[in-house]
């Protein structure tokens, strides 16, 4: 091999490297206690892109997926914004916290806690789903890091919601990053890195998506 050969290839591992995603120590997660959690990151989407069947529909997505996790019985409200007439804030509708995923760590205190892109605990670790697992992110495969918010960094409505949650082919959703890496915009916001390359659910794998998004406890 040339040296300048050497040099290109050097320098791809060194980029490639650069990009791979800090670990997960799992060894050091708590037991599942999904009992008491008021917050995951749904494990599954209702499969059909970015059509959720609004809010209502999204709502009840969480609540299903909840008690089919053992969850003790909560308001469960999708963080999910939608615009237009009649339109709301992801922020309004998911009660004042505190929110503990089912490992028993706590996300976020209150909605400003949530808010604070520093002072929060949302991470990869952290935003697991129903059942206590930890979400695929960036550098595994598949990549499921795009989280459906159709929100900005302060919880309040974008333009791109996918017809507020009710297309699944032509439009665009606002997407986070639960694992706080990739690209965009704002790539470690959890909640809006950029916007998805349309609302079909192969629209939001194409990018590292998966129909995924956030379930809280409003009660």
């Amino acid at each position: 091999m040339t040296l300048r050969a050497l040099t290109f290839a050097a320098a791809a591992f060194g980029f490639a490297a650069c990009q791979q995603p800090v670990p997960v120590d799992t060894s050091t997660l708590a037991e599942v206690n999904t009992t008491d959690m008021t917050f995951f990151l749904t494990s599954v989407g209702p499969g059909d892109g970015a059509n959720l069947g609004g809010l209502e529909g999204a709502d009840a997505h969480c609540a299903s997926l909840a008690q089919a996790a053992g969850a003790t019985p909560h308001t469960w409200r999708a963080y999910l914004s939608t615009n237009g007439a009649g339109g709301i804030n992801a922020k309004d509708r998911i009660g004042t916290g505190p929110w503990m995923n089912a490992r028993g760590d706590v996300v976020a205190t209150s909605v400003a806690n949530l808010l604070d892109a520093d002072g929060n605990n949302m991470t990869k670790a952290t935003a697991i789903s129903e059942r206590g697992e930890i979400i695929n992110g960036r550098g595994d495969r598949p990549n499921r890091h795009d989280i459906l918010t159709g929100s900005d960094g302060n919880g309040l409505a974008t333009e791109d919601t996918c017809g507020n949650w009710t297309l699944n082919g032509a439009g665009s959703a606002t997407v986070g990053h639960h694992d706080r890496i990739g690209g965009g915009a704002d790539p470690t916001h959890w909640s809006t890195a950029h916007g998805s390359r349309g609302c079909s659910q192969s629209a939001l794998q194409s990018s590292g998506g998966d129909g995924l998004y956030y379930c809280f406890a409003a009660d």
